[in-house]
This record gives structure tokens, sequence and C-alpha cells, in this order.
């Protein structure tokens, strides 16, 4: 990056943190106990706050998706082994969908959790946990694997 955009990206980092600085002052100005009671207060002093976040957090997830997508369409080698790893992704989720329940959830007793009726949330729910444990167990095998082989180098 060029002397002079990395100055620009600078000055605009420090005035973000300028402007956090000066609701981060806001805050400490009103005092713990006065927030905990004053919903005015609250309103007047930590919604903007929390809406100045949300708006960082919007906008850097935005530029990061952005600027790899960019990333991504100049180099295209990397681009089919994004795709590659992707089609992985969603071949497991399929198969975490296939092996899903889709039963009502219920408690020690066998009642019917709240919330927890037989159908497609049930399925997705139970989707996602089978989902996790095939993640969770490929990162374990591949952790292994590589423990393993560092012992044989060593």
């Amino acid at each position: 990056m060029n002397d002079k955009k990395s100055k620009i990206l600078s000055y605009v980092t420090g005035f973000l943190g300028l402007i956090g600085l000066y609701f981060f002052v806001r805050i400490m100005m009103v005092g713990d106990s006065v927030l905990l009671e004053d919903a005015d207060a609250q309103n007047s002093v930590l919604s903007p706050f929390i809406t100045y976040s949300i708006f960082l957090l919007i906008a850097t997830s935005l530029i990061a998706v952005v600027f790899s997508l960019i990333n991504l369409t100049k180099n295209t080698e990397v681009l089919k082994r994004t795709m590659l790893g992707v089609a992985a992704m969603v071949i497991l989720l399929v198969i975490a969908y296939v092996f899903a329940s889709d039963a009502a959830t219920t408690d020690g007793m066998g009642k019917v959790i709240l919330d927890g009726e037989a159908g497609t949330v049930s399925k997705w729910v139970s989707t996602l946990i089978n989902y996790s444990f095939i993640l969770g167990a490929i990162g374990l095998g591949f952790f292994l694997f590589d423990f393993v082989r560092s012992l044989v180098k060593n």
C-alpha cells in the first residue's frame, strides 16, 4: 500500500477511535448507578454508543466480504479452491440434514419442552448439532494426524 493511502487510512481509523473515545467518556461521566436506574440516561448515553458499534460492525463486515470477493475474482486458482471448500461444506451439511431427527424435544420426564415441538425447526436444530459434531470430528482428526506426524518426524 502506498504511503498516501496508508496515511488516509490511519486518519480514518484515528477519527473512528476518537468517536469511540467520546462515547466512552460520556458513559464514564454519567456513571454506572445512574445508567442502571435511569432509562432516559440509558437512551441518551448508551443508545448512540450501541448504534455506533452496530454501524462499525456492519461496515467492517461488508468491507471484509467485498474485498474478499474482489480478491477471489482476481485470482481464479484461489476461487477454485474456495468453491471446492464451499462444496465440501455443503455436502457435509446435506449429510447432517439426512441424519437429523425431526422428533419433539423432551425433558427427563418425557414431556415436550417449551418450543420443542416436532417439525422443521427441530430438524434444523438437530442438523446443526450434527454438523457441529462432524466438523469437530474432522478438526480433531486433523489435529491428531498432525500431532502423530510431528512425533514421527522428531
